[in-house]
């Protein structure tokens, strides 16, 4: 009669261990899913706040679209509002994706794949972003001159003191890509290794 009961105890204390490693693997998936998703809040509310910015200049250019009296202005606003809409509209959609990955869905490996796939295209979208953005730089400022000063900078000089203005913006907008481009990198390679822990 003892050894029924010590059987039947030790059964249900090994149920109770099954339940409790399951309720456990479940809290720290849920604990992962939380920390994955908090790597790219912080870069995700950036994104959005430059986005608003964007889409305000676009929205600028638009409404002075009637001051660009030549054929290349008009070249540079409509590339300009393209690029102000496009390029946020796609980096905002890149980041949700790899935010919202369901890492736990398929194998490990899968959802490995999914996000080195997803990170992938998210760095080279940034790379994509960061070179068009000198470019951008180069539509903006004939576009911001002739809407805020009536002035068309195709038919005038320069002063050293505009091209030392010009190298100036320059640096500092090389300067601040990389820096983003990094932080990026940095929370890409963090959720990584967050990802890699799970399956140790």
């Amino acid at each position: 009669m003892e050894l029924e009961e010590l059987q039947l105890a030790w059964t249900q204390m090994g149920k109770e261990l099954a339940a409790q490693k399951q309720l456990t693997n479940t809290i720290i998936m849920e604990m992962t899913k939380a920390k994955y998703r908090n790597k790219f809040k912080k870069i995700s509310r950036y994104e959005k706040t430059g986005a608003v910015v964007c889409f305000g200049i676009a929205l600028l250019i638009l409404l002075n679209f009637y001051k660009l009296d030549t054929w290349y202005l008009q070249v540079c606003g409509a590339l300009s509002i393209g690029f102000l809409i496009v390029m946020p509209v796609l980096v905002l959609t890149a980041l949700k994706r790899i935010q919202d990955l369901d890492i736990f869905t398929g194998t490990y490996t899968n959802g490995l794949v999914r996000y080195t796939t997803l990170k992938t295209k998210l760095l080279r979208l940034q790379q994509i972003s960061i070179g068009l953005s000198f470019v951008m730089m180069f539509l903006i400022i004939p576009l911001t001159s002739k809407i805020v000063n009536d002035t068309n900078v195709f038919s005038m000089s320069f002063k050293a003191e505009q091209w030392i203005g010009f190298v100036v913006v320059f640096i500092g907008m090389l300067l601040f890509s990389r820096w983003g481009y990094r932080s990026y990198q940095r929370i890409t390679d963090s959720a990584a290794l967050l990802l890699k822990d799970l399956k140790e």
